[in-house]
């Protein structure tokens, strides 16, 4: 059976359209992701900005990169079995996906990785299916 699947995916959830012979079905991944942790202190912007003086808060950054890989393998393992993979979003996840795929062999199912804004379920699942039909 050929399954192909399309995912519209941020930091914060994914959804994942798959497309296969008897129909589609979507799924939706939610991230356990905070938002990247910030450095604390003076803005660049604002005058003196030395490395000495802005901590660099590594457990945070460790955190979130910890909880990004848990989200980014999640939705891996929705996707593994796919014959085409298209990937589209808003921001940098999708090109950090596209690198943890290529990570697991998988790089050769992606079909393609555009940028689009914020998308409505029902939108991202009529994306996926025309691109899929015009693919045939």
């Amino acid at each position: 059976m050929r399954t192909k699947v399309g995912l519209w995916i941020d930091h914060r959830k994914a959804i994942i359209v798959t497309v296969t012979e008897k129909g589609e079905e979507i799924k939706e991944i939610i991230s356990e992701v905070e938002k990247q942790p910030r450095r604390s202190g003076d803005s660049p912007l604002k005058g003196a900005y030395e490395s000495h003086q802005v901590p660099a808060d590594d457990s945070l950054q460790r955190n979130f990169t910890g909880q990004l890989n848990i989200y980014y393998d999640a939705v891996i393992a929705s996707i593994r079995d796919a014959e085409s993979i298209l990937i589209f979003g808003p921001g940098e996840a999708k090109d950090e996906l596209k690198k943890r795929l290529e990570g697991n062999n998988l790089s050769g199912s992606i079909v393609g990785i555009e940028t689009v804004d914020k998308m409505t379920e029902r939108q991202i699942a009529v994306k996926i299916r025309h691109h899929f039909a015009e693919s045939r």
